[in-house]
């Protein structure tokens, strides 16, 4: 299912909140000023493995860059051997908040997990997904942005749950709300 522009850009928004790692053309629809400000990191624990280029952060996680307040059970952030970030955020949910530029907005969303792929700038966010902008919602199991694309996709029906078990799904849903129509 392709979703409106109007959505894309909407998704567009959250999915380059995830980009903090790396800095990637479709970031100016998040507010500018964030990108400037220090990467703030709070959990139980911390764990760095510099061979791997990996660290783990578990228990309450929460970040935050300006505007930008990220929350999970666990947060995984890899660099792989050509410099691309990936991330992992697990949680019950993992949630996400952000001020869109120059406006007194926010765009928000959840999801048990979500994935950000740097090299591919693509996110995917996996069971009981959703991503709102003021009142443009767009839920479903599965939720894949393609940033250099600037596709989106939306998916639900049955999925597998951690043990491999067949769990039954719902429908895709999005709700848009009318654009106003300049004043004449």
């Amino acid at each position: 299912m392709r979703l409106s522009f109007f959505t894309i850009s909407s998704l567009k928004i959250f999915f380059t909140c995830l980009c903090i790692f790396s800095i990637s053309s479709s970031y100016v629809f998040a507010e500018k000023a964030d990108r400037d400000k220090p990467i703030e990191l709070e959990s139980d624990t911390m764990t760095s493995d510099d061979s791997k280029n990996t660290s783990v952060y578990s228990g309450n996680v929460i970040l935050t860059q300006g505007t930008l307040l990220i929350k999970a059970d666990e947060l995984t952030i890899r660099e792989d051997n050509q410099g691309f970030q990936h991330s992992t955020s697990i949680g019950n949910p993992t949630t996400f908040k952000q001020k869109q530029e120059g406006k007194n907005e926010y765009i928000e969303g959840s999801a048990q997990r979500i994935e950000y792929d740097g090299r591919m700038d693509k996110v995917h966010l996996y069971s009981k997904a959703w991503v709102k902008k003021g009142g443009d919602i767009v839920q479903g199991d599965y939720i894949m942005y393609d940033a250099n694309a600037e596709f989106a996709k939306a998916m639900s029906g049955n999925t597998k749950n951690k043990a491999g078990e067949t769990v039954p799904g719902g429908r895709t849903r999005a709700i848009i709300q009318p654009k106003k129509k300049p004043q004449e």
